[in-house]
């Protein structure tokens, strides 16, 4: 059984990417699933796979569903569309289009075709993660306690000095940065 190894590129930023193994006689619903578990989008939203060339020229359509659109051809079903009868060619890309509201792209490109599966995985899975994935809504809640943390650290609200140090030491006093102050800080961080 042959194991489809693709790499999903962010459109907008192509060094977020997602490698996904997949089995070919899994679907492109498998896939769909796949990419949005992988980069943490929810399936609330219309979804569609194209055929691609290597200029990224969209081709035959595979949709999640038949949508109330014109279409140049009837397009595939992804859940009835096995992903081993679309590979054309060693390097076949698809485009997929998720969320016709927002309009995320990712570019889906084969990169591998391994012969024997591992055990140990269950297809489809995300083998590979680069870069920190868009935020399908804002920021994300995670993002949003790790900057709340460097804010309280670092100091980093907007009102704080520009050198990133506030007026006041820790027991309130009022501090003025000179140089004495600032040379022995650097001789204290020339350890490190």
């Amino acid at each position: 059984m042959a194991i489809l190894r693709f790499r999903i590129y962010w459109e907008d930023d192509d060094s977020v990417y997602r490698d996904i193994a997949i089995k070919h006689t899994q679907s492109f619903f498998d896939l769909h699933s796949a990419i949005l578990k992988s980069f943490e989008f929810d399936s609330q939203h219309k979804a569609t796979f194209y055929r691609s060339n290597d200029n990224w020229l969209r081709g035959r359509e595979i949709s999640l569903e038949k949508y109330d659109k014109e279409y140049k051809a009837e397009p595939l079903i992804m859940a009835d569309t096995l992903i081993g009868t679309e590979i054309t060619n060693p390097n076949q890309k698809f485009i997929y289009e998720y969320d016709f509201n927002k309009f995320w792209h990712f570019m889906v490109e084969l990169i591998t075709v391994d012969k024997t599966e591992n055990n140990k995985l269950v297809y489809p899975c995300c083998i590979r993660t680069e870069g920190i994935a868009p935020s399908q809504y804002g920021t994300k809640g995670l993002v949003d306690s790790r900057l709340a943390e460097m804010e309280e650290k670092y100091d980093l609200r907007p009102d704080a000095l520009a050198d990133g140090f506030s007026e006041q030491d820790e027991d309130g006093d009022s501090v003025e940065a000179d140089g004495e102050e600032e040379s022995s800080v650097d001789e204290a961080n020339d350890g490190f």
